[in-house]
């Protein structure tokens, strides 16, 4: 059970943001986020997005660090990867 983090890259509102995921359940990656005061607001069904000022904070807690595309293999092998044409029929 691993809480994985991509490099933040995705720009919006004037910051960068990274995705915070599990590759093993939801409760672990609620749990994670909880204890790190994510707020749940920022979960989007699969991950959280996470301000780039936080990500240092989350690694050093135990997020381990990954790429984008290392990020969605392992959430897609973990079955809880929502894809986009999902998210549009939610």
């Amino acid at each position: 059970m691993t809480v994985l983090i991509d490099v933040p890259r995705w720009p919006a509102h004037d910051i960068l943001w990274s995705h915070l995921v599990s590759d093993s359940t939801l409760d672990e990656l609620h749990a994670f986020a909880a204890r790190m005061g994510l707020p749940r607001r920022s979960f989007d069904r699969d991950h959280y997005d996470v301000p780039d000022y936080r990500y240092a904070e989350l690694v050093a807690a135990g997020a381990e660090p990954v790429t984008m595309r290392q990020l969605v293999e392992r959430l897609r092998a973990s079955g809880l990867r929502v894809t986009q044409r999902e998210r549009r029929a939610l």
